[in-house]
């Protein structure tokens, strides 16, 4: 017997997320009762030019901290991957990419949470802003190879979505 969902039920739904509470039959026969954060799916891109890769610095009420992250955002509901990683692109630094190639996805928070995130690396990048959300106060920094290996040596980069997305695409034959 495997895990198998008998019922859901909504019990919040917000801004960002909705919880729902899930009736689960477990392999033993057992049920339990979990609690489901269900997200809208997201991306995360790694904007690569010949003097390094873009980040942004941004507040995040979860750390109460500004964090350093690669260029991120939800997808609109019906949203392609490859569409909502352009747009975010655009709105978190200002550039548009002619090439735009998906190299994996992750579950961010699989013990509690359905998003999957997709992982974006963006070449031949070009000047094309769009106005950032309403609720976003970011900036934008560039970071070489070797600065970016000290700043993940050091912790300052500590963001789980763009440490996974850097191994990802230094996996997928790119160096850091």
């Amino acid at each position: 017997m495997e895990h198998s969902i008998i019922s859901r039920k909504e019990i919040y739904n917000g801004h960002a997320f909705n919880v729902q509470e899930l009736l689960v039959a477990l392999p033993d026969g057992r049920k339990r009762k979990y609690d489901l954060v269900d997200h809208q799916d997201s991306v995360t891109i790694i904007p690569v030019d010949q003097n390094g890769i873009w980040f942004v610095k941004q507040f995040r009420m979860g750390s109460q901290n500004v964090l350093l992250e690669l260029p991120a955002g939800v997808m609109d509901i019906d949203e392609m991957p490859h569409i909502c990683a352009a747009r975010e692109l655009r709105e978190e630094i200002g550039m548009a990419a002619e090439e735009l190639i998906q190299v994996g996805s992750i579950y961010l928070a699989p013990g509690y949470s359905n998003e999957l995130n997709h992982i974006f690396v963006a070449r031949n990048l070009k000047s094309d802003p769009l106005q950032q959300d309403e609720d976003e106060f970011l900036s934008s920094v560039q970071y070489s190879n070797d600065e970016i290996r000290i700043l993940i040596k050091d912790g300052v980069l500590n963001d789980s979505k763009s440490l996974a997305a850097l191994h990802l695409y230094e996996t997928k034959n790119q160096k850091l």
